[in-house]
């Protein structure tokens, strides 16, 4: 899951290697929209679930702060690497200065690993919760303290993105530009030697992709065969109250099958065409390229828009929180109405303790 300036070298050099690729006026509107809009709702998404969280007091548990954290990774992504990677595709040369090009690929970087380890603590509490639900329980302050370290972490390992990228001259050729203009300025990766490249990179895809995924699958896999049994002791004992927990049961497992889903396939399409490009990059040496670039990095970047629907817009008391909140800063009304405080959550939606299993309880709550 590499950032996508490893591939800056492709996105100009390979294009000017080749005969003229002009991009239709068609395909550049529509990269021009669709990238505009992922990032206008990948701000406003994300903003609104970290202003929800940190506006109540009473929401401020584990999952929530980890949730928040993930937002925050994404909102960085909208803001710094979603804009940049439209125009040096567009463009097909870097105008934005070296500060920029060792910028962008760290930030990124550093975005991609914390969205994916708040992801892999997000699991990991749930799967304390479910399978050990009288057991050790994280605290709101150890989740401050993990966050800590995830970004401590992210940061460390992207520190080669800022020593290796460096702004490279192109010398233009056979080709008459106006103001003297003869130089076409790439944002390349410059490595002592190809094995170091590779080496890193493929450590990032495993490190970033394949391991997390493998933890995060682990854990939702215990947790959805804890509750299916309890479903079956339920629809055994034909109790209309345990019905309904086995609904509820079916919801959660229907919330963590799309969080790895959707994470699964966001990246998917990115990682193959890393792994292409690294390893066999004559293979994607055509006037497609940039087409097939853009609509995989778009397919990832997808991934920080689809959180907040997931995590927030499919929660009933998201919605409630939200506009209890708008309510209060517009002043509609005489008094905002009051709601329950539960836990934002992927897998704890609606779950009161008087829904919980008399004998060995699942604790959804944080």
């Amino acid at each position: 899951m590499e950032p996508h300036h490893k591939y800056n070298y492709s996105l100009g050099q390979l294009a000017w290697e080749q005969d003229e690729c002009p991009p239709s006026k068609s395909g550049v509107t529509i990269l021009i929209l669709v990238y505009s809009a992922m990032i206008a709702v990948g701000i406003v998404g994300n903003s609104c679930l970290v202003f929800v969280i940190g506006r109540q007091k009473e929401m401020r548990n584990v999952t929530n702060i980890f949730i928040a954290n993930l937002s925050c990774s994404d909102i960085l992504m909208c803001i710094v690497c979603l804009p940049v990677t439209l125009v040096y595709t567009l463009m097909d040369r870097w105008i934005l200065g070296e500060a920029l090009c060792k910028l962008t690929p760290y930030v990124q970087c550093i975005s991609v690993t914390v969205s994916i380890f708040s992801l892999v603590l997000i699991a990991m509490e749930r799967y304390q919760l479910i399978i050990h639900p009288t057991g050790w329980k994280p605290m709101v302050g150890q989740s401050y303290l993990a966050v800590g370290v995830i970004w401590a972490v992210a940061c460390l390992i992207s520190v080669p993105f800022l020593r290796f990228n460096v702004l490279d001259r192109l010398p233009l050729q056979n080709l008459s530009l106006p103001f003297g203009v003869h130089d076409h300025w790439l944002c390349v990766e410059s490595w002592p030697s190809d094995g170091d490249r590779l080496a890193y990179t493929t450590s990032l895809l495993v490190f970033q992709y394949f391991l997390p995924l493998a933890l995060i699958g682990v854990c939702y896999l215990r947790i959805f065969l804890r509750l299916r049994r309890r479903k079956d002791m339920v629809e055994r004992a034909r109790d209309s109250s345990r019905d309904n927990r086995a609904k509820c049961s079916r919801r959660i497992n229907v919330m963590l099958g799309s969080i790895v889903a959707l994470f699964a396939f966001c990246w998917l399409p990115l990682n193959i065409f890393n792994t292409v490009f690294d390893w066999r990059h004559e293979l994607v040496m055509s006037c497609q390229h940039d087409l097939i670039f853009s609509v995989c990095h778009l397919v990832a970047m997808a991934s920080t828009c689809v959180n907040p629907v997931v995590y927030g817009f499919l929660n009933n008391n998201f919605q409630k929180q939200l506009k209890s909140t708008l309510a209060r800063c517009r002043c509609w009304g005489g008094g905002a109405e009051r709601y329950e405080n539960l836990p934002l959550s992927a897998v704890s939606m609606e779950v009161t303790k008087e829904s919980a299993l008399s004998k060995g309880s699942i604790s959804l709550h944080s």
